[in-house]
């Protein structure tokens, strides 16, 4: 539906005149840098609205390069493409496919952070330059999600999606040394970009639940105390199950053409998560904060 490909160009920026990149990737070995493909984007307005787009977003920007004839010559534009040179300019071009006309756009840093943002970046790209076909729906199913992630604040292991479902290899996989290759039995649905159900298998072994929060920091005592529901009832013996739910929603909003949930919400709450119609959260009574033993306490103001 959205023809753009993004694809690794590091290789091109490694050791170049452009130094916020080459800098990146000299200084963090999990660095990469990722261009985004725009055909028949090749205008400077057209790529300082992307700029300044991605600024919008709290990106420190979003570097260019486009494309055009200069007599019989293809050249490159924009500031990146100053500092690289005409060689490595000339081999991103024929890495991405691109000709005279066309643009690229690039992101740099570890994969893991910045994704989020080129993914958004490509949709964009793809959108204003009307390459997406808007009256498709492509759908697909995302699985093997990791079951482990680390945690780079706190220095440890922590679980990357739902810590009930079962990793595949079972307790074996997470008795062994590879916890962070470890996959969870989990799947979403997604239509056009959009996650539109989501499930999973439930970890129904309490052994190997109890394996999986101690990896995590967590001992059988407080697996017991925090989720004693659950443990309790695998005691019994619990068969396999799993299941998904579907964000009918997100459904009705495709079907649409919405461009957000609250436009085929019915009673939408406002920026504030204040729901108008019902008034909620109101401010509670005396007599309701002294059936529940609460005290409200107003962080006071400075000065």
């Amino acid at each position: 539906r959205n023809p753009i490909e993004m694809q690794a160009v590091s290789d091109h920026f490694r050791d170049s005149g452009f130094k916020v990149f080459a800098n990146i990737l000299a200084n963090d070995p999990k660095a990469e840098v990722w261009g985004i493909p725009a055909k028949t984007g090749g205008s400077r307005a057209f790529c300082d609205r992307m700029n300044s787009w991605a600024q919008g977003e709290g990106q420190p920007g979003l570097g260019y390069i486009f494309w055009r004839k200069e007599g019989d010559k293809l050249e490159g534009a924009g500031p990146l493409a100053k500092n690289i040179g005409e060689e490595r300019t000339e081999a991103i071009r024929l890495q991405l496919g691109l000709a005279d006309g066309d643009a690229a756009f690039f992101v740099a840093g570890d994969p893991k952070k910045f994704v989020s943002f080129a993914g958004a970046a490509r949709t964009r790209a793809g959108e204003e330059l009307n390459l997406v076909d808007r009256e498709r729906f492509e759908l697909c199913w995302i699985v093997d999600f990791p079951f482990f992630e680390w945690n780079e604040e706190e220095k440890k292991i922590d679980f990357a999606h739902n810590p009930f479902s079962m990793p595949q290899g079972g307790i074996d996989a997470l008795n062994g040394e590879d916890l962070l290759g470890i996959k969870a039995f989990q799947y979403d649905m997604v239509c056009n970009g959009f996650e539109i159900a989501s499930g999973g298998i439930r970890n129904h072994l309490p052994e190997t639940m109890v394996k999986a929060f101690e990896t995590v920091g967590l001992d059988r005592a407080t697996v017991e105390e925090r989720f004693g529901g659950l443990y309790r009832a695998f005691q019994y013996g619990a068969p396999p199950h799993g299941g998904m739910a579907a964000g009918v929603d997100r459904v009705v909003m495709l079907l649409l053409g919405a461009k957000n949930l609250r436009e085929i919400t019915m009673f939408p709450m406002n920026q504030q998560a204040y729901d108008l119609l019902m008034n909620a959260p109101s401010e509670a009574s005396p007599q309701q904060l002294r059936d529940l033993a609460l005290r409200v306490a107003v962080p006071k103001k400075d000065a």
